[in-house]
Protein backbone atom coordinates (compact mmCIF):
# COMPACT_ATOMS: atom_id res chain seq x y z
CA UNK A 1 0.00 0.00 0.00
CA UNK A 2 1.25 3.31 -0.86
CA UNK A 3 -0.16 6.68 0.39
CA UNK A 4 1.34 9.18 -2.24
CA UNK A 5 0.86 12.53 -3.22
CA UNK A 6 -2.28 13.60 -5.38
CA UNK A 7 -2.43 13.14 -9.04
CA UNK A 8 -3.78 16.29 -10.59
CA UNK A 9 -7.97 15.82 -10.08
CA UNK A 10 -10.50 17.04 -13.02
CA UNK A 11 -12.25 20.87 -11.38
CA UNK A 12 -15.19 19.50 -12.57
CA UNK A 13 -15.45 17.24 -9.67
CA UNK A 14 -14.90 19.06 -6.95
CA UNK A 15 -15.37 22.18 -5.70
CA UNK A 16 -12.99 23.88 -3.40
CA UNK A 17 -14.37 25.24 -0.06
CA UNK A 18 -11.60 28.25 0.54
CA UNK A 19 -13.14 30.85 -1.14
CA UNK A 20 -17.19 29.69 -0.18
CA UNK A 21 -18.51 32.26 1.55
CA UNK A 22 -20.39 31.54 5.17
CA UNK A 23 -23.68 30.35 4.68
CA UNK A 24 -25.81 30.67 7.80
CA UNK A 25 -28.70 28.77 8.33
CA UNK A 26 -31.47 29.20 10.93
CA UNK A 27 -31.03 26.55 13.72
CA UNK A 28 -33.27 25.63 17.05
CA UNK A 29 -32.77 25.97 20.07
CA UNK A 30 -32.40 22.60 21.14
CA UNK A 31 -31.52 19.47 18.83
CA UNK A 32 -34.31 17.18 17.48
CA UNK A 33 -35.51 14.25 19.67
CA UNK A 34 -35.81 11.14 17.71
CA UNK A 35 -37.59 9.78 20.54
CA UNK A 36 -40.30 10.93 22.64
CA UNK A 37 -40.91 14.40 22.08
CA UNK A 38 -39.76 17.34 23.93
CA UNK A 39 -41.98 19.72 25.91
CA UNK A 40 -42.74 23.20 24.21
CA UNK A 41 -39.18 24.48 23.74
CA UNK A 42 -38.34 28.20 23.28
CA UNK A 43 -38.09 29.08 19.72
CA UNK A 44 -35.61 31.34 19.72
CA UNK A 45 -33.00 30.88 17.07
CA UNK A 46 -29.60 31.00 16.48
CA UNK A 47 -27.48 30.78 13.04
CA UNK A 48 -25.32 27.71 11.94
CA UNK A 49 -22.60 28.55 9.31
CA UNK A 50 -22.45 25.10 7.36
CA UNK A 51 -18.48 25.76 6.31
CA UNK A 52 -17.32 26.39 10.02
CA UNK A 53 -19.32 23.41 11.17
CA UNK A 54 -17.69 21.48 8.72
CA UNK A 55 -14.91 22.85 7.10
CA UNK A 56 -11.92 22.23 9.57
CA UNK A 57 -9.36 23.03 7.06
CA UNK A 58 -9.92 24.88 4.25
CA UNK A 59 -7.25 24.73 2.23
CA UNK A 60 -7.68 21.57 2.12
CA UNK A 61 -11.46 20.69 2.15
CA UNK A 62 -13.45 19.31 -1.43
CA UNK A 63 -16.80 18.22 -1.97
CA UNK A 64 -17.07 14.96 -4.23
CA UNK A 65 -20.25 14.12 -5.73
CA UNK A 66 -21.24 10.48 -5.30
CA UNK A 67 -22.38 7.71 -8.26
CA UNK A 68 -22.87 4.87 -7.63
CA UNK A 69 -24.60 2.43 -4.36
CA UNK A 70 -21.40 0.57 -3.08
CA UNK A 71 -21.84 2.31 0.09
CA UNK A 72 -24.98 2.41 0.77
CA UNK A 73 -24.50 0.59 4.62
CA UNK A 74 -22.72 3.68 5.59
CA UNK A 75 -25.77 6.44 4.48
CA UNK A 76 -23.84 7.30 1.35
CA UNK A 77 -25.62 6.94 -1.63
CA UNK A 78 -26.01 8.35 -5.12
CA UNK A 79 -26.21 12.35 -5.88
CA UNK A 80 -24.85 12.66 -2.04
CA UNK A 81 -21.72 15.14 -1.82
CA UNK A 82 -19.41 13.96 -0.18
CA UNK A 83 -16.97 16.82 2.25
CA UNK A 84 -13.44 15.40 1.90
CA UNK A 85 -10.34 16.85 4.33
CA UNK A 86 -6.75 16.62 2.22
CA UNK A 87 -4.94 17.08 5.43
CA UNK A 88 -6.48 14.17 7.51
CA UNK A 89 -4.13 11.26 7.97
CA UNK A 90 -6.11 7.97 7.18
CA UNK A 91 -6.57 5.09 9.53
CA UNK A 92 -8.31 2.16 9.65
CA UNK A 93 -11.62 2.49 9.30
CA UNK A 94 -12.05 6.59 7.85
CA UNK A 95 -13.99 6.45 4.82
CA UNK A 96 -11.73 7.35 2.30
CA UNK A 97 -11.77 8.89 -1.52
CA UNK A 98 -9.04 6.60 -3.30
CA UNK A 99 -7.96 6.16 -6.40
CA UNK A 100 -7.02 2.15 -7.15
CA UNK A 101 -5.59 1.71 -10.65
CA UNK A 102 -6.71 5.15 -11.86
CA UNK A 103 -10.49 4.88 -10.79
CA UNK A 104 -11.93 7.05 -7.82
CA UNK A 105 -13.52 4.93 -5.23
CA UNK A 106 -15.37 6.13 -1.95
CA UNK A 107 -14.99 2.87 0.64
CA UNK A 108 -13.88 2.38 4.10
CA UNK A 109 -9.92 1.75 4.80
CA UNK A 110 -9.11 -1.57 6.58
CA UNK A 111 -5.63 -2.24 7.76
CA UNK A 112 -5.23 -5.03 9.50
CA UNK A 113 -1.36 -6.88 10.24
CA UNK A 114 -0.26 -7.80 6.35
CA UNK A 115 -3.37 -6.67 4.69
CA UNK A 116 -4.74 -3.31 3.24
CA UNK A 117 -8.49 -3.43 1.95
CA UNK A 118 -11.23 -1.25 0.69
CA UNK A 119 -14.78 -2.06 1.89
CA UNK A 120 -17.70 -1.88 0.52
CA UNK A 121 -20.82 -0.91 2.50
CA UNK A 122 -23.08 -3.42 0.53
CA UNK A 123 -23.36 -6.82 0.54
CA UNK A 124 -23.14 -7.06 -3.65
CA UNK A 125 -19.69 -5.68 -3.55
CA UNK A 126 -16.81 -7.76 -2.13
CA UNK A 127 -13.57 -6.21 -0.33
CA UNK A 128 -10.75 -5.15 -2.56
CA UNK A 129 -7.98 -6.58 -1.13
CA UNK A 130 -5.00 -4.61 -2.06
CA UNK A 131 -1.70 -6.30 -3.23
CA UNK A 132 1.48 -5.38 -4.25
CA UNK A 133 0.42 -5.28 -8.05
CA UNK A 134 -2.59 -2.14 -7.56
CA UNK A 135 -1.82 0.91 -7.47
CA UNK A 136 -3.07 2.70 -4.48
CA UNK A 137 -3.55 6.27 -3.59
CA UNK A 138 -5.56 7.17 -0.27
CA UNK A 139 -6.47 10.98 -1.86
CA UNK A 140 -8.54 12.65 1.45
CA UNK A 141 -10.55 11.23 4.24
CA UNK A 142 -14.03 11.89 4.09
CA UNK A 143 -15.25 14.12 6.83
CA UNK A 144 -19.25 15.06 5.99
CA UNK A 145 -22.03 14.06 3.94
CA UNK A 146 -24.40 16.19 1.95
CA UNK A 147 -27.98 14.61 0.81
CA UNK A 148 -31.31 15.84 -0.04
CA UNK A 149 -34.29 13.79 1.66
CA UNK A 150 -37.24 13.84 -0.75
CA UNK A 151 -40.35 15.84 0.53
Amino acid sequence: MMFVSPSPINEEFLLAALDSPAMFIPTGPTPVSAGFPSPAEDYAQKRLDIKEYLVRNPISTFFFTVKGDSMQEADIFEGDVLVVDRSIKPVHGHLVVAFVNGERLVKRLSIRVGSVMLLAGHPKYPPLTLKERNDLEVWVVVIGNFKRIPA
